[in-house]
């Protein structure tokens, strides 16, 4: 088995963009043919050139991790040749691939290649927080500490002192892009692409910027504050505009997304807006009908039990659950409380509560031994 791009460039899988760049510019410094004396300094170069391709393309770098580094390679010289079902670019064939001829024309005619100075948004970032029901019921403000890139205060993102020493660089004279001249299925072309040496800048400088070591980017702790709307549930996501990665050339930093996790707690179960709670009544109490008190997410409350109340019902108690999220118009602005009852039997009478209940059992005509199986029956029945 070969070695994959990811030791190539001496980086491990879950390695960001950013980080993925940093270990080619040093990589390819190294073995560059025109400054390195190792034997296969021209092999390997060009093996750092075709990891940072493929690892520095989200959708390429998907096909990567899937099929594996053998399986991925294999497909991809099929593709090139334009034999079998194509592999990472596509479908087979020298038309292959999700653009068919407009592709393949901008690949070899410059399209993609070289140098971008387009503004580009930077990457959006995600983190977690875990709130109680009450903080849910409410809303709330908290702080989330997260570690995220940040552009480099001692360079401003340059990746290298302001006084360093630039030169153009000698392998693209200053264009950011490479050519080269390729037989395909059209004739021969000629093919731009971005320069290794410079990474498409087009010059070199001669020192990095000793907090980034060259990058632009440096890795903070950053402590924010959120504000959670009432109402909020397991699941949703709160989104913190320019709270992510930086941009590149000058773009905006991108968004950071801050999943909720709300911790209902023993007490409750929540259904979407609705709350379902179940409260203990005694047997007379079902037999007669009662006023209870039930405490709810935001104080107690009184519920009338019907006489003859069966263990198990449910009741409604209308507009006693949670807030509804960002709710318009006149409709309800909470959810319900369902209050199922559970009908509690007493382990223990004393004699004149269990000469009650005998006299109960004979006027429903049971003959029946209290003492004995009738409670066990009782209990059973609810």
């Amino acid at each position: 088995m070969s070695e994959d791009f990811y030791d190539v460039l001496g980086v491990s899988r879950d390695a960001s963009e950013e980080e993925i760049k940093k270990a080619y510019r040093k990589k390819a410094a190294e073995y560059h043919p025109d400054v390195s004396d190792a034997e296969d300094a021209e092999e390997r170069f060009k093996r750092i050139q075709k990891a940072k391709e493929v690892l520095t393309d989200e959708e390429t770098r998907r096909q990567y991790d899937q099929l594996g580094h053998d399986r991925f390679t294999e497909a991809d010289k099929r593709g090139a040749t334009g034999g079998g079902a194509g592999g990472p670019g596509g479908a087979g064939g020298p038309f292959g691939g999700g653009g068919g001829f407009e592709d393949l024309f901008n690949q070899f005619f410059g399209g993609g290649g070289g140098r971008d100075d387009r503004p580009r948004q930077g990457r959006d970032l995600r983190t977690g927080l875990t709130i109680d029901l009450s903080e849910a019921f409410e809303g709330t403000t908290k702080e989330v500490t997260l570690t995220r890139p940040t552009r480099c205060d001692e360079c401003n993102g340059s990746g290298h002192p302001p006084d360093a020493d630039i030169r153009t660089c000698p392998q693209c004279n200053g264009q950011g892009q490479v050519r080269q001249v390729q037989q395909t299925p059209l004739g021969r072309v000629q093919q731009t692409s971005t320069c290794p040496r410079c990474s498409g800048e087009g010059e070199l400088y001669s020192e990095d910027c000793s907090a980034c070591a060259g990058d632009g980017i440096i890795r903070e702790e950053a402590t924010l504050s959120v504000e959670i709307p009432a109402g909020i549930r397991s699941g949703q996501s709160l989104r913190m505009e320019r709270e992510g990665a930086p941009g590149e050339n000058g773009g905006p930093n991108g968004d950071l997304l801050i999943d909720v996790e709300v911790d209902v707690g023993e007490r409750f179960e929540r259904d979407g807006d609705d709350l379902r709670v179940t409260e203990a009544i005694s047997f007379p109490q079902a037999v007669f009908g009662d006023t209870i008190e039930v405490e709810t997410v935001d104080g107690v409350v009184e519920m009338d039990v019907p006489a003859g109340t069966q263990s198990g019902e449910t009741f409604r108690l209308r507009g006693k659950g949670m807030p509804r999220l960002r709710r318009r118009g006149r409709g309800r602005k909470r959810g319900d409380l369902y209050v199922q009852v559970a009908v509690v039997v007493p382990e223990r009478l004393n004699d004149e509560q269990r000469e009650a209940l005998k006299a109960f059992a004979e006027a429903g005509g049971e003959e029946v031994d209290v003492g004995g199986g009738f409670f066990d029956r009782l209990k059973e029945s609810f």
